[in-house]
C-alpha cells in the first residue's frame, strides 16, 4: 500500500483528496503548511507528496528546495498557477510534475500511478558503464567521477526507458506514456526540460550531446559508448 502525502491549505481540496486517495486503498497523510510537510515527509517517509504553491509562511517552491536537500520523493505540484514560469520554476526546483487547478481527480491519480511506477525499484541487475559515468538500474542511481548523481524520479524515468532501450529510438509519445502517464501529450515542454537536466547533470559537454540524443521530430534515444566511436 503507497503513502501519499497531501500538503493544501484548503480543507475542501484536503477532503476531497483524502476521500479519493483512501477511497482507493492508498495510506493518506495531510499538511496545511510547508513546515509541517517537511516534518511529516521525514517522520513517515511517503511514496509520493502532492503539493500545492501557495500556502501560508512558506512557499511550496521552498518546500521542494527543502526536500530535495535530502531526499528523492516523487513530489506532483496542485497549484492554481498556471503560467509557464511558475511551471517551469517548479520543475527547476526539483518537482516532478505539475497539475493546475481545477483539476479532473482522473488525471491527478494517473500521474500519481506514474510517479510511483517510476520510483519502484528496477527488476534484474545491470550495470551500463560509460566513460563519464555508471548507470545502476538495479539500485536506480548513477554514479559519475566516484559520486552519486542526484535524479529527481522523472528524471530517472526518463534515463531508465532510455538506457534499457540503448541505440533505440523511443519516440515522444512512448517517453510521456512511461514518464507521466497515457493521455499526457501536453507534457511535451516538461519532457524537454527534465531532459535538459539530465544532459547538465550527465553529459561532458551539455550544448554537444554524446549519450542523450534528441532525434528531431521523431523522438530521443541513448547512444551507447560503443556508438559514439
Amino acid at each position: 500500500m503507497s503513502r501519499v502525502l497531501v500538503v493544501d491549505d484548503e480543507t475542501p481540496i484536503q477532503r476531497a483528496l483524502v476521500a479519493n486517495l483512501r477511497a482507493r486503498g492508498y495510506e493518506t497523510d495531510v499538511a496545511g503548511t510547508g513546515e509541517d510537510a517537511l516534518r511529516l515527509v521525514a517522520r513517515d517517509a511517503p511514496d509520493v507528496v502532492i503539493l500545492d504553491l501557495g500556502l501560508p509562511s512558506m512557499d511550496g517552491a521552498e518546500v521542494i528546495q527543502g526536500l530535495r536537500g535530502w531526499t528523492s520523493v516523487p513530489i506532483i505540484v496542485l497549484s492554481a498557477r498556471w503560467a509557464e514560469r511558475d511551471k517551469v520554476a517548479a520543475l527547476d526546483a526539483g518537482a516532478d510534475d505539475y497539475v493546475t487547478k481545477p483539476f479532473g481527480m482522473d488525471e491527478l491519480l494517473a500521474r500519481l500511478r506514474a510517479a510511483i511506477r517510476r520510483h519502484a525499484p528496477a527488476p534484474g541487475s545491470a550495470v551500463i558503464t560509460t566513460p563519464d559515468f555508471t548507470v545502476e538500474l538495479n539500485h536506480k542511481r548513477i554514479v559519475r567521477n566516484g559520486a552519486e548523481v542526484r535524479l529527481t524520479p522523472t528524471e530517472w524515468g526518463i534515463v531508465e526507458v532510455l538506457v534499457t532501450n540503448a541505440d533505440k529510438l523511443v519516440s515522444q509519445r512512448q517517453l510521456l506514456d512511461y514518464v507521466w502517464g497515457p493521455g499526457f501529450e501536453n507534457a511535451a515542454n516538461n519532457l524537454r526540460v527534465h531532459l535538459a537536466h539530465i544532459r547538465r547533470k550527465l553529459e561532458p559537454e551539455q550544448g554537444e550531446p554524446r549519450y542523450f540524443l534528441t532525434e528531431a521530430g521523431m523522438g530521443y534515444r541513448f547512444r551507447t559508448p560503443e556508438a559514439t566511436t
